[in-house]
């Protein structure tokens, strides 16, 4: 056993069997004992040295197990699957001797666990080939499989056909259908090259259906399934060339009705037109009965999609034509289009509806009519026509504009009340990503360990190592934590570490001294205020000095009440206990100056340092960094053509701010650049990522100084970055006038390129308004200036006005559309997206009464210009309805 060991750690492979040969079971067990203790610890060694003796103990290891089931869990262990050169043919080698049933017992156990590499998937090949069973499948092995598929058709530089390759494997009646199970299928399965699809998989197996190697009916139920079921669009793709491929008969359409018509009624779109094509040729061929095109066309028409909407209404005008007895059970479907938000919809619905009328019920005739209130005001003539006497008048009632709650203040509460709670917050503060990070809790946290580290510091101690003893840092060397903390930040990790003596005194010390806050743009100067903070807090985990921390936010925004400071000062003046600097620093850009004249009396009468600094700061109330009111048009670098070696630039509109002197010569080091002039020219900006929820809460009172110098960030989701516009709800919460930098950075947001940015800036919008900060003459003037210049495209606003104007607050958002407008109707040609802001100002007026500012100028010129686009008919219906609450 000594021997086997040694050769072991010399990553002797040759010699490996034959040293196992020599040992009988009871041998084999204790060097089993005996190679899990090194496997262990070889987890601390270098890299090289780690993976030369890894393998070594791997195949030792297969060969000491005389169980199928410890020996499957050896060689599929997480931590000895990472290879460059493969063990498996030593592994192979060793296992030489054993039974049939044993090695096919390991080779299904291997395939249950994840195979991911070529190297897994030829070991467990190669023990169901020795064992003569049939290969074991799993997802891990069919992924494998297709993997390995697609590479062997680029081998020796040219492209074998797929369908060749596919033909030859004699496995593939049991291997495609369980590819088609995946929760997701393979990258290599799933793309298809638009300029060659005859090469693509979908191709290759409709080939191999025709020829008789694949079951036709297995397939097809296969992609319809997953097409029900729903997933990736590429998946989606995938499954429906493969069903148009196969071409189903009338019969094989007519057995999935019920699937072709949830399809349709929640499928992605793409899917949902495919199934209404479907639908359509059925009910053409009498096997759609009136329900059944009754209920899916219900579904499909409360979409939003207008293509979809459009196509089915088109069919139910033929089916009305071709049989008219069928307007009884279509009326209803009809008549719940009044209610959707797309006009045309409303319009082409009550056309049929006019057509259905007279073969219906009386009773159905009633119930239609009761649905016409639903239709927009420019329908309600036209409805008048088709309805008479049936469409009852009702009075309107008074508009009363609809906006959300303003957000209250959320308090801290008060510190945790033991070790025990203060252990449970810490742990979970720091299994959090940085994503996923809650100001509140963190600031908790903090302050937490600087009050217990001073009362309660064994048992804190105590109660930590146990709780993190899997953290990284918990197992790693001083030296190898110290380099990772002084260079990456693990956030709060730097004050548990220190507080369990895992980061040394002059680490700290160093910490401290580097992080100077000189950065090149606000997100390292932010990020480094953070990190003074953490390297501060480090260094009294030692001292126990601090009663607990001046910073620790009132409110989840990050503000403190200025009395609430003041008392706080007190407290300290009481222990004869200095404030620390970057501490008190943060405090004071978190205090509310607002209204704090009594707060500011009370600072002075403490008589100490602290106190008359907070006086000074409350009585000035003036913000960090004032903003420049005028725009700076900059080019900037939106993206890279790699190809033709070219860069693709944009203008933006940014704003500057001014120097601040009583930042630069009071504050402390990291907090200079907040108090230093910044144009967006002179900043270069290297962050990967630029987002963190600390930012808002290290300048709660000034949200215009955040915005301006955050716009470039959020100014790149009207190009391609996803996810810049996270922080504008956290900025319409902040203190201090909400002018010209939120405003526009407001702006930006709704015509970000991704939907999900400009729902973000909805929310923003709603909070500004709620709170009553929101100028909607001035976000429209931002928006005007940004259409002009190309930043922000016509139908992206629109769809986020509509998102807004949706909720109830049609006034707002009129009021900052109708100064787009006119610029846009001066336009020779009309950009993309016009009729569609038209329809929103135009839904807004008529529910909320025309623009205060009056007739928008080039609107009457645009709707006398006669014909059926959808611009012209925008245009008329604004004009209608600004007329009509004027006349």
């Amino acid at each position: 056993m000594t021997t086997l060991l040694d050769a072991v750690r010399e990553g002797r492979m040759d010699d490996i069997r034959p040293l196992l040969a020599r040992l009988d079971r009871g041998g084999r067990k204790a060097a089993l004992d005996e190679l899990k203790a090194l496997r262990k610890e070889a987890r601390g060694w270098s890299w090289g040295e780690r993976t030369r003796v890894r393998k070594a103990i791997l195949v030792a290891g297969a060969g000491c197990h005389t169980g199928a089931a410890g020996c499957a869990t050896w060689l599929g262990a997480r931590d000895m699957r990472d290879w460059v050169h493969s063990p498996y043919p030593w592994v192979l080698e060793v296992l030489g001797d054993r039974e049939p049933d044993w090695l096919a017992d390991v080779a299904r156990r291997l395939a249950a666990r994840a195979v991911e590499s070529d190297a897994e998937y030829r070991l467990v090949e190669e023990l169901a080939r020795r064992a003569g069973c049939p290969l074991p499948l799993s997802d891990g092995m069919v992924r494998t499989w297709a993997e390995r598929v697609d590479g062997a058709r680029w081998q020796r530089g040219a492209e074998k056909p797929l369908i060749d390759l596919l033909r030859a494997d004699a496995r593939l009646d049991v291997l495609v259908p369980h590819l088609l199970t995946l929760p997701e299928l393979p990258s290599v399965v799933a793309w298809v090259d638009s300029h060659s699809p005859a090469g693509s998989w979908p191709a290759a197996l409709t080939g191999l259906v025709a020829e008789g190697l694949l079951d036709r009916a297995a397939l097809l139920d296969s992609c319809t399934a997953r097409l029900l079921r729903g997933g990736k669009p590429t998946d989606l793709r995938f499954c429906l060339l493969v069903v148009r491929g196969l071409e189903p008969t009338s019969e094989e359409e007519a057995a999935r009705v019920a699937d072709w018509m949830a399809m349709a009624a929640d499928g992605p779109s793409p899917v949902a037109g495919h199934a209404q094509e479907v639908l359509a040729r059925l009910d053409a061929q009498g096997a759609l009965s009136v329900r059944q095109l009754a209920e899916v066309s219900g579904a499909v028409l409360f979409r939003t999609e207008k293509k979809l909407v459009r196509a089915q209404l088109i069919h139910l005008g033929k089916v009305l034509r071709r049989d008219p007895s069928a307007a009884e059970e279509l009326l209803p479907v009809l008549a719940d289009v009044f209610g959707h938000p797309d006009t045309d919809a409303q319009e082409r619905a009550l056309k049929l509806a006019a057509r259905a009328l007279p073969a219906v019920s009386p009773e159905a005739r009633e119930e239609a009519a009761r649905a016409a209130s639903l239709l927009a005001p420019l329908h309600r003539e036209a409805a008048r026509a088709v309805f008479g006497d049936l469409l009852e008048d009702e009075p309107e009632a008074a508009y009363e504009e609809v906006l959300p709650p303003p957000p209250a203040p959320r308090p801290l509460g008060a510190p945790p009340g033991s070790v025990a709670e203060l252990t449970e917050e810490v742990t979970a503060v720091l299994l959090r990503s940085d994503r996923e990070e809650d100001v509140p809790a963190f600031e908790r946290a903090l302050d937490g360990l600087v009050r217990y580290a001073r009362t309660d510091r064994e048992e804190l101690v105590g109660a930590l190592e146990s709780a993190l003893a899997g953290q990284w840092w918990a197992s790693e060397g001083e030296d190898e934590i110290e380099w990772r903390m002084s260079r990456n930040h693990d956030g709060m990790s730097v004050v548990v570490a220190a507080l369990l003596g895992r980061v040394s005194r002059r680490s700290v010390h160093d910490g401290q001294a580097r992080r100077t806050g000189e950065g090149r743009c606000c997100h390292s100067a932010l990020n480094g205020i953070l990190y003074a903070r953490l390297w501060e807090a480090a260094a009294e985990m030692w001292s126990g000095r601090l009663p607990y921390l001046l910073a620790t936010p009132t409110w989840h925004t990050g503000a403190i009440d200025a009395g609430e400071l003041v008392e706080r000062l007190r407290g300290y003046r009481a222990l004869g206990v200095a404030a620390g600097p970057v501490d008190f620093a943060q405090a004071l850009l978190r205090v509310r100056r607002t209204d704090a004249s009594e707060a500011a009396q009370q600072a002075s009468a403490l008589g100490t340092e602290e106190g008359d600094r907070l006086a000074e700061w409350l009585r000035a109330d003036e913000p960090v960094a004032a903003v420049v009111p005028r725009h700076v048009d900059t080019d900037v670098e939106v993206g890279r053509d790699w190809l033709r070696q070219t860069v693709v630039k944009a203008r933006r509109a940014l704003l500057t701010t001014r120097e601040n002197p009583l930042v630069r010569q009071k504050f402390p080091r990291p907090f200079h650049w907040l108090g230093s002039a910044h144009s967006p020219r002179n900043q270069s900006c290297y962050c990967w990522i630029a987002e963190s929820p600390q930012w808002v809460a290290t300048l709660p009172e000034d949200g215009e100084a955040l915005a301006a110098w955050l716009l470039p960030s959020v100014a790149a989701s009207v190009h391609e970055e996803r996810g810049t516009t996270w922080l504008l709800p956290a900025l319409a919460e902040t203190g201090g006038p909400a002018a010209g930098a939120i405003h526009l950075a407001l702006a930006y947001g709704l015509g970000a390129r991704h939907a999900e940015d400009r729902l973000a800036a909805v929310d923003a919008l709603l909070v500004l308004a709620a709170r009553g900060r929101l100028d909607t003459g001035r976000l429209g003037g931002e928006l005007a200036v940004l259409i002009e210049q190309g930043s922000v495209k016509p139908n992206r606003l629109a769809d986020a006005a509509r998102t807004a104007a949706e909720t109830g607050a049609y006034g707002t958002v009129l009021s900052f559309l109708v100064p787009v407008l006119p610029a846009l109707l001066a336009r020779e040609k009309a950009p993309r997206g016009l009729s569609d802001l038209l329809a929103v100002a135009a839904e807004c007026a008529e529910r909320s009464g025309p623009p205060e500012t009056g007739a928008v100028p080039g609107l009457a010129e645009t709707a006398a210009r006669g014909g059926t686009t959808q611009l012209v008919r925008q245009a008329i219906r604004l004009e209608t309805a600004c007329r009509a609450a004027t006349g």
